[in-house]
């Protein structure tokens, strides 16, 4: 064999291992590889396209590419094929896109322009990478540091408003400590129900309503005297729900002393329960506190607000909230299956 035919047929060989291997990089990458011509059909579509976009190949290829667009994105699409036909490469841009069942996904797209050997771009490639754990991630994380963010001011100002109201009524300055060390001990407790992440020992025993409920509110005694009263019937709670019906009931009691009736002197909380086959109804009702002169302007939104509805939709809870003479009235609904 002439030597130019033997050169010849080794540079074939060669060309076809590199599109062997590369074909093989593109069919076991875990990213969807995408190719699409300038017109936005899909040309080629990889393993990983059909597991994170629902459709299998035979379905997307000669499909226009909006298949996987949702309708209010629509507009993105003549856009990067704008930038593929100008020669640019469009590096992470995030967006959404729908899959076969209709879901939608976080994405991250690099698309390059596709040349043939004349180099002119007759096409486009794109890399789809699934970031919506990702993303969850960083939602769940930045509600976890706005959590723990609205907790430390909370105890701050609760930590406040108990000196002011034990000063009223310590004789000493040493009478005055002692108070302020059990109340604070007291509410080191109770916060620590709310933190089974790093306390495991609040879901590791039985708990009722009823000594979840002491428990929250044993800060607020005065002097050996309760300011709050329990009475109704009692329950017991799952050890998976304690958490987030302690982070409920806690929100209340933060919101009594820094806007209610435990921000006052004389003010009193009366809790009352009663089970039904399907649901435990409570009653939390302030007395002698201040009194709001417009509802509508009191200070319970914020990321309390947003805590609190987190935690009802996760127990399928339902809270109203009424403003009495004597103070503020909460009524709160769960279903019994939600936390028994």
């Amino acid at each position: 064999m002439p030597l130019d035919d033997r050169a010849t047929k080794v540079d074939a060989q060669t060309t076809d291992d590199a599109a062997a291997f590369l074909a093989a990089i593109v069919e076991s990458s875990d990213d969807a590889i995408v190719s699409k011509s300038l017109c936005g059909v899909i040309t080629t579509w990889n393993q990983s396209a059909e597991r994170i976009f629902g459709y299998r190949a035979e379905e997307a290829v000669g499909k226009p590419i909006t298949i996987v667009i949702p309708s209010d994105r629509l507009e993105e699409e003549p856009a990067i094929l704008a930038r593929i036909q100008a020669g640019e490469r469009v590096d992470h841009f995030e967006t959404v896109r729908r899959r076969k069942d209709g879901a939608l996904i976080d994405i991250s797209l690099t698309i390059s322009p596709i040349r043939n050997n004349r180099g002119e771009i007759i096409g486009a490639s794109k890399v789809a990478r699934d970031i919506s754990e990702r993303r969850r991630i960083a939602e769940h994380r930045e509600l976890l540091l706005r959590e723990m963010h609205h907790r430390v001011k909370n105890l701050f100002a609760v930590t406040g408003s108990l000196i002011t109201l034990a000063a009223r009524s310590a004789a000493t300055p040493g009478e005055l400590a002692a108070d302020m060390k059990d109340r604070l001990m007291a509410l080191s407790r109770a916060h620590e129900m709310t933190l089974p992440s790093l306390v495991q020992s609040a879901e590791d025993q039985d708990t009722t309503l009823f000594q979840l409920l002491s428990r929250i509110l044993e800060p607020y005694s005065r002097q050996g005297i309760r300011l709050w009263r329990i009475a109704g019937e009692d329950v017991g709670i799952r050890r998976e729900k304690i958490t987030d019906l302690a982070l409920m009931l806690h929100e209340f009691s933060t919101n009594a002393t820094k806007y209610g009736a435990l921000s006052v002197e004389g003010g009193t909380i009366d809790i009352t329960t009663a089970l039904s086959p399907d649901a435990i109804e409570l009653v939390w009702l302030e007395t002698n506190g201040p009194l709001a002169s417009d509802p509508a302007e009191t200070p319970f939104s914020g990321f309390g607000q947003v805590l609190e509805d987190r935690i009802s939709h996760g127990l399928n809870a339902q809270i109203e909230r009424t403003w009495t003479q004597g103070g503020l009235a909460i009524r709160l609904s769960i279903p019994r299956d939600a936390i028994t």
